[in-house]
C-alpha cells in the first residue's frame, strides 16, 4: 500500500492538478470566445437594425485611384422628405449621423473647379429643380451644424431629375465612364447628379 507522501501519489495529484488547470484555462477560453463572437454579432444587428445604417459608395479608376463616400442612409418612414424633413435652401448634411465623408486618391474637377486629392466632407443644398453640391475643408465633425461658407472648397451645381418610384432608403451611387465618376444621390423620388472628372 502506498504511503501518503509517496512519489507515486504525489505525480498522481500533480497530474490531476494540471489536468484541472488545463481543463479550467479551456472553458475560460472557449467562454471568451463565445462572448466576443456573441458582441459582435449583437454589435452587427444592432447596425443593420439602425434607423439610418451606414453605407459606401465608391468609384475607382483604372489606375486604382478611387472616390469613396462614406455615409448614413436614412429610410423615408412615410415621411415627407423634401421640402420638409430636409428643407429647401439649407445646407444638409446629405445622410445622418456623422458627416458625409468624401475622400478621393485622385485630383478631380467639377464644372471646372479643383479638388486636390484628400479627405473632405459633403453638403447639399437641395432646392425645387435645382441642387448646389458643396464640399467642404473641413473634416471629423458630426454631420450638424453646418461648419459653415468660410470652410468650403467649393459649390457646384447639380443636375436634378425624377426617379421612376420612390425610393425608401437615400443612397449613394455611382457610375464611371472613361475618366468621369458621376455621382447620384437618390431618395423618395429625386435623383441629384454630380459628374467628377479626373483632372
Amino acid at each position: 500500500m502506498l504511503g501518503c507522501n509517496s512519489p507515486e501519489k504525489s505525480n498522481f495529484m500533480m497530474e490531476g492538478e494540471n489536468m484541472r488547470k488545463w481543463i479550467v484555462g479551456g472553458a475560460v477560453v472557449v467562454m471568451t470566445l463565445a462572448v466576443a463572437f456573441s458582441a459582435i454579432s449583437n454589435a452587427e444587428a444592432q447596425q443593420r437594425q439602425r434607423p439610418s445604417p451606414p453605407a459606401k459608395a465608391e468609384c475607382k479608376f483604372s489606375d486604382g485611384k478611387a472616390i469613396n463616400v462614406d455615409y448614413s442612409s436614412p429610410r423615408m418612414r412615410g415621411r415627407k422628405i423634401y421640402g420638409d424633413l430636409v428643407p429647401f435652401g439649407k445646407e444638409w448634411r446629405t445622410g445622418a449621423n456623422a458627416a458625409t465623408k468624401f475622400v478621393t486618391t485622385a485630383d478631380l474637377t467639377i464644372a471646372g473647379k479643383a479638388i486636390p486629392a484628400g479627405d473632405y466632407t459633403l453638403y447639399t443644398v437641395p432646392e425645387q429643380g435645382k441642387w448646389t453640391l458643396v464640399v467642404s475643408k473641413k473634416t471629423g465633425q458630426w454631420g450638424i451644424p453646418y461648419p459653415g461658407a468660410g470652410e468650403d472648397l467649393l459649390r457646384a451645381d447639380m443636375k436634378v431629375s425624377s426617379l421612376s418610384a420612390p425610393l425608401e432608403e437615400f443612397t449613394i451611387s455611382f457610375a464611371q465612364s472613361g475618366n468621369t465618376c458621376t455621382m447620384n444621390l437618390d431618395w423618395e423620388a429625386t435623383r441629384a447628379t454630380a459628374a467628377f472628372a479626373r483632372k
